[in-house]
């Protein structure tokens, strides 16, 4: 072999199969959508969102997502928080019941819902005492979504405070401020960012149901279920149409969500 010539490089298998594979995965996933998203006409896309039913169902989808999303802010906040910071007896078993919701079909979640606001169940009967209807409301749509998004938003949330070291907390504490105090100023200008990213993976998982929405409300109609009375009544050509624009609208949302949560140095 001549000194200094450049060897030539050998063969990678691996290397071959990580590029084949992420294009394979990149074409499963882009193609179907391309393909929805071109088929619809200018006009027929044009009409659909002039359709005020169409702009209902989707607002009511955006809306109800975000609720749910911000209820889980809300109490989700402090549960990561306890389960990234406490060891207790039973943490894996109350991690795993944490983890439920991803795993149970979605129209089991939806039954399991009716059965506690039902007529029969002490906790309906308290419900519907107070006036809270949840078959056929808006109430109940947040509730499932609440409850098939929650999980997202907590281990988000939870790996971010675990990211958080301890001893600047310890520090704090040690100076004479409040578990509060230290949360606000220490841990939480920290972790904000996987919180966001939390909040974005439960409004996304959110945003998408449908099979337990369409047991606890069919009416009113959120987007999905729209899709899904279109396609079973009219077919492709009606039901096209209004998932493209929930594609357009979810994009739009996620990517503002996305460009807050990037460092200011990214954004610039």
């Amino acid at each position: 072999m001549v000194t200094g010539a450049r060897r030539e490089k050998k063969f990678d298998p691996f290397r071959s199969l990580t590029v084949f594979s992420t294009s394979v995965i990149l074409v499963f996933i882009l193609l179907p959508l391309v393909e929805m998203v071109l088929q619809p006409s200018i006009d027929s896309l044009q009409e659909t969102i002039r359709d005020k039913d169409v702009l209902r169902a989707i607002w009511l989808s955006v809306y109800a997502s975000g609720l749910a999303a911000l209820i889980s802010f809300v109490f989700g906040t402090p549960f990561a928080f306890l389960l990234a910071r406490k060891a207790f007896f039973g943490k894996r078993f109350v991690e795993s019941v944490v983890d439920l919701p991803v795993m149970i079909p979605h129209p089991v979640v939806g039954i399991g819902i009716l059965s506690l606001a039902g007529r029969e169940h002490w906790l309906g009967q308290v419900m519907q005492g107070v006036g809270v209807r949840v078959m056929g409301s808006v109430t109940g749509i947040v509730a499932v979504l609440l409850f098939v998004g929650l999980p997202f938003y907590i281990n988000a949330a939870k790996a971010g405070f675990e990211a958080v070291p301890e001893r600047l907390e310890k520090v704090s504490r040690s100076l004479g401020a409040s578990m509060t105090g230290t949360f606000l100023r220490i841990t939480f200008p920290l972790a904000w960012r996987s919180m966001l990213a939390g909040m974005i993976m439960c409004t996304a998982r959110a945003i998408s149901e449908f099979g337990a929405i369409v047991i606890v409300a069919y009416h009113p109609m959120t987007a999905p279920v729209m899709i899904y009375e279109r396609f079973t009544a009219y077919g492709m050509k009606y039901s096209q149409p209004v998932a493209v624009w929930l594609i357009f609208v979810s994009l739009v949302l996620f990517l503002f969500l996305r460009l807050m949560s990037l460092p200011q140095k990214s954004r610039s």
